[in-house]
């Protein structure tokens, strides 16, 4: 059994706010990530290299809210977050910050594997990056014409906002996870951030065991949502507690975290996960999602409405 789950953000996406041919571009752009990971799955390769991949593709579509997609900071900046984790050696990497990265996953995942941290920040990450040959690209490839009006629009409001205008585009994170035919789990997230956002501000993304965690005793998950409410309630290791420790399925765990425990507070969101047995949970309590997923027995689905 292998398993691979994708998503693009979630929020308030509303049908009559999406033109049938943005509604392709999207599942265009979800397939093509779903290929680029579920092909490396295929072929026997690893959960890491297929989640990280499979946003590789995301981040390099303009539409999502990572990489070249990535919203404007207060700065007039692109400030990306990203992590990754490898569920069999419990290892992580990410980054917070950081500007001109082309592809901020694998600037984690470099970290990771090249480092003996976990995480690294801004201007440092950007000096690793350049030592490790990761591509940077200048300013001109992050600009969208769309993006730069949030910004005039957020700016007028005095406000951060998640990516939830009525232009509609990738709303506010990318993800994946993934089963390997070795039975490890891998989980990868990466982003832009919130509009506007300012003095340095830092979501769930990065942050392991509240955006991204995976542990192949239990679970692979990947975040998207208001990032707060995700790091107050650590969930994506909090979904692994909740299989490890209490003995809930990844259904039960997950329906819990999302539906219950977040709505709550206050948070809303959702996130993609997988279990070691290949079981897959795509839960949000927003308007809706952008995920898909596909396993190898010829399962699966691309979606975005509720």
């Amino acid at each position: 059994m292998y398993t691979i789950a994708i998503h693009g953000g979630s929020g308030t996406i509303n049908r009559d706010e999406i033109t049938p041919e943005q509604e392709n571009a999207f599942r265009r752009g979800l397939e093509a990530a779903l290929d680029a990971g579920y092909t490396i799955l295929n072929r026997g390769g690893s959960a890491l290299d297929a989640v990280e991949q499979a946003v590789r593709s995301l981040e390099e579509n303009e539409l999502f809210n990572a990489g070249r997609g990535a919203v404007f900071a207060a700065s007039g900046k692109h400030e990306m977050d990203a992590s990754i984790m490898c569920g069999q050696s419990l290892k992580a990497g990410a980054v917070a910050g950081v500007t001109n990265i082309r592809n901020p996953i694998s600037l984690a995942r470099a970290v990771m594997e090249q480092s003996e941290n976990v995480f690294l920040l801004a201007s440092g990450a950007e000096d690793f990056a350049r030592e490790h040959k990761l591509t940077f690209e200048p300013d001109e490839y992050f600009f969208t014409e769309l993006r730069s009006q949030q910004l005039k629009e957020a700016q007028e409001a005095n406000k951060t906002q998640l990516d939830h205008s009525k232009r509609n585009t990738g709303k506010g994170t990318v993800g994946a996870v993934a089963l390997d035919q070795d039975g490890n789990l891998a989980s990868a997230t990466s982003t832009g951030g919130l509009t506007n956002k300012k003095y340095g501000r830092v979501g769930d993304t990065p942050v392991i065991g509240a955006g991204t965690y995976a542990n192949n005793q239990t679970c692979a998950v990947s975040c998207t949502g208001y990032g707060e409410f995700f790091i107050r309630s650590v969930v994506a290791h909090d979904i692994s507690c909740l299989m490890e420790y209490k003995g809930l399925s990844l259904k039960k765990a997950c329906a819990y975290v999302v539906q219950d425990k977040l709505k709550t507070m206050g948070g809303e969101g959702g996130l993609i996960a997988v279990d070691r047995a290949g079981n897959v949970e795509l839960p949000f309590n927003s308007e809706g999602m952008y995920r898909g997923w596909r396993n190898d027995v010829g399962e699966g689905e691309i979606a975005i409405f509720a």
